[in-house]
């Protein structure tokens, strides 16, 4: 393949199966034209994003914006959902990438199937690429995979709703470069898919509909929406044909979920709670000043300051006639152990009889054999509707002071708590440098979002005064020793010293790192060859 397909487009990665199918000049002209259109837009909200950072570093908190009252004062709906997008009640996850996990999940009974460009699949170019085949493949309902075993899989009849999650504004695909720098991973993702499969999507009566990640403002949504009136325009498919739902899984977005719904109204297909992400953004954000969180496992869905997000993101919702759409469930269900079944599926049923109690349209799930754990509670609560946007939730009352108040009731760090994020830590980096970014670990799928929110807890407790419950200080030589004892019992995994000295860096370095795929990036592209 020509590596200079088109004039300023240039192909860095190296040739991996199927790559002749997904970087056609056709395609790569549809990408390149999104990047010249929008890079510059891009690049601008992200020194947005770091002002804004300063400002909070040097005290400022955030809050409803008072230049966009009227948005949040008027009355306005989003788009009619689609009709095959009305019941959303499970979700079901997984990279792009992995054939088998596809045709799995679309076969799972589950009602809507993400396909994963981000938080779930380790970017290695070989990742990439077979992702857009794959989708290609899906659409047309002819993905098909082999096992080693000789095992096939295929795709069942009436699968699940297809939707994807291209990559955040953040990200770059260094792979590729328009004009002398990386494209945009996002429009890189999105281009592509659209380009092949949205005329198809809407031949077969559904269309393109995605997931957006990491947002941080209502402009950062007027930006994917300028970008869709663009896409659609260039693959000749109709205005609002494409219908995102954006991931409130950050502190600041909470604040403008009313803008961003209004940004992407025409294009709108609602929220969803992001829970781990969110836990992370708020040492993210308030790394300078937020009160240090205890135990990871010690932050539920009930601890005061998530249950007002959750409150408020299906108010809102529902308020303008969007879903609303609840947070992931990461089990999966042991073959051996009916005893961590049986304990873990309570917690599920319970969390997912919160969410529906809640008012929430939907929910995420992991893995195939939570779909009849789940479903059967959301049918109960829905009572044969497709959703429950009616439920207006006009008893909601939640404010600044309800967002920023991270007390945790009884909250405590222990041992266990500061080993397991050592250990989640080491095994999802070295998973994800492996080039594998669905990682199961004990019993529960982890991601980039677990595995930010275990490396940021350890940061903030080093840097910010962590004390365990036994009085001892979560000091550096705390975390090394723990680190050094985890990293022997894990000796024989693939690149762990690898991970270990990326984990090590991003702990113990003073300025709080972003976020860890961009500097784990460059790591895996020394072997991504």
């Amino acid at each position: 393949m020509d590596r200079q397909p088109l004039d300023g487009v240039e192909i860095l990665g190296h040739e991996v199966e199927g790559w002749e199918r997904a970087l056609t000049p056709e395609a790569l002209e549809v990408v390149a034209a999104l990047e010249r259109r929008f890079g510059k837009n891009r690049l601008e909200l992200l020194t947005v994003r770091d002002k804004r950072q300063r400002r909070i570093s040097a005290g400022e908190l955030p809050d409803f914006l008072p230049e966009t009252l009227e948005v949040r004062e008027s009355r306005w709906h989003v788009a009619e959902t689609p009709q095959d997008l009305a019941d959303r009640t499970v979700e079901i996850t997984g990279p792009a990438s992995d054939a088998k996990m596809v045709i799995n999940a679309l076969n799972s009974g589950a009602k809507v199937f993400m396909a994963d460009f981000e938080d779930s699949l380790s970017p290695t170019w070989a990742n990439v690429v077979a992702g857009q085949v794959n989708l290609q493949n899906a659409v047309r309902g002819v993905l098909e995979y082999r096992a080693p075993g000789g095992k096939e899989y295929r795709l069942a009849g009436n699968p699940a709703v297809l939707m994807i999650r291209p990559r955040g504004w953040h990200l770059e695909e260094p792979r590729v470069r328009v004009d002398g720098r990386p494209v945009s991973a996002g429009l890189f993702d999105l281009g592509l898919y659209l380009f092949y499969n949205g005329k198809e999507l809407r031949r077969r009566g559904t269309g393109p509909y995605v997931y957006l990640p990491k947002l941080e403002s209502h402009l950062e949504a007027r930006l994917w929406n300028d970008v869709f009136l663009a896409v659609q325009e260039m693959v000749g498919i109709p205005r609002g044909s494409i219908r995102a739902t954006v991931l409130v899984e950050n502190i600041l977005t909470a604040f403008e979920m009313e803008e961003i719904l209004f940004e992407l109204r025409e294009h709108s297909a609602g929220l969803n709670a992001g829970r781990w992400d969110y836990i992370f953004s708020i040492i993210r954000k308030f790394r300078d000043a937020a009160p240090v969180l205890p135990d990871r496992a010690q932050i539920g869905m009930k601890v005061p300051f998530m249950h007002a997000y959750t409150e408020l993101l299906v108010a809102t919702c529902h308020r303008r006639g969007a879903h609303a759409i609840g947070g992931m469930a990461a089990f999966i269900p042991s073959r051996r152990d009916e005893e961590v079944n049986r304990v873990a599926l309570a917690k599920v049923r319970e969390d997912k009889l919160r969410e529906s109690g809640q008012g929430f349209d939907g929910t995420w799930i992991a893995h195939p054999d939570l779909v009849p754990v789940v479903l059967p509670i959301f049918e109960e609560s829905l009572g044969g509707r497709p959703n429950q946007k009616e439920r207006l939730r006009e008893d909601v009352r939640v404010g600044a002071r309800e967002l920023l108040d991270f007390t945790v009731p009884d909250g405590r760090i222990t041992e266990d708590g500061v080993r397991l994020n050592v250990n989640v830590g080491l095994r999802y980096l070295v998973s994800w440098l492996n080039g594998v970014g669905a990682a199961a670990i004990f019993n529960l799928m982890e991601d980039t979002a677990t595995a930010e929110i275990s490396r940021a807890q350890l940061w903030q407790w080093v840097h910010r005064g962590g004390r365990l419950d036994d009085g001892r200080d979560v000091d550096a030589d705390l975390y090394r020793k723990i680190r050094d004892q985890e990293m022997t019992a894990l000796g024989g995994l693939n690149r762990v010293a690898a991970a270990a000295r990326l984990l090590h860096g991003l702990v113990e370095r003073e300025c709080f790192t972003e976020f860890l795929t961009v500097e784990a990036m460059d790591l895996l592209e020394t072997t991504d060859a």
